[in-house]
């Protein structure tokens, strides 16, 4: 069974920096594609970026297109969200998400694609 576990979220002024990372365990770690979502507070989950198994292919919503970068380390089951240059509007509970893919190196923006998910980090920006 696929595990995930964010951590890194913060408090942080706008304009700053964070990075997240998602632990990922179980068996065929690469053989998942990863992505990474978020919710704000009464607001609808928003896809934000996601990765292929080999870390080959990235995907990135617009709205944080140069801002943010996912990357993945399979020797350490990990997968990173750098984000930079934060705004307010970037605050929300970030989510990291994972999907079986085989040997491919597809990747996908829709949340019901994914099968297993993290519990979330919170990430607030202050103005």
């Amino acid at each position: 069974q696929v595990q995930l576990v964010e951590s890194g979220g913060s408090l942080v002024q706008a304009g700053g920096s964070l990075r997240l990372s998602c632990a990922v365990s179980g068996p065929a770690i690469n053989q998942l594609g990863v992505a990474w979502f978020r919710q704000a507070t009464g607001k609808e989950r928003q896809f934000v970026a996601a990765i292929s198994r080999s870390g080959a292919n990235t995907f990135y919503v617009d709205s944080v297109k140069g801002r943010f970068t996912i990357s993945r380390d399979n020797a350490k089951s990990v997968v990173y969200l750098q984000m930079n240059s934060l705004m307010p509007w970037d605050t929300a509970v970030y989510l990291c998400a994972a999907r079986d893919v085989g040997y491919t190196e597809v990747i996908a923006a829709g949340e019901y694609q994914y099968d297993y998910w993290g519990q979330g980090t919170q990430v607030t920006v202050s103005s």
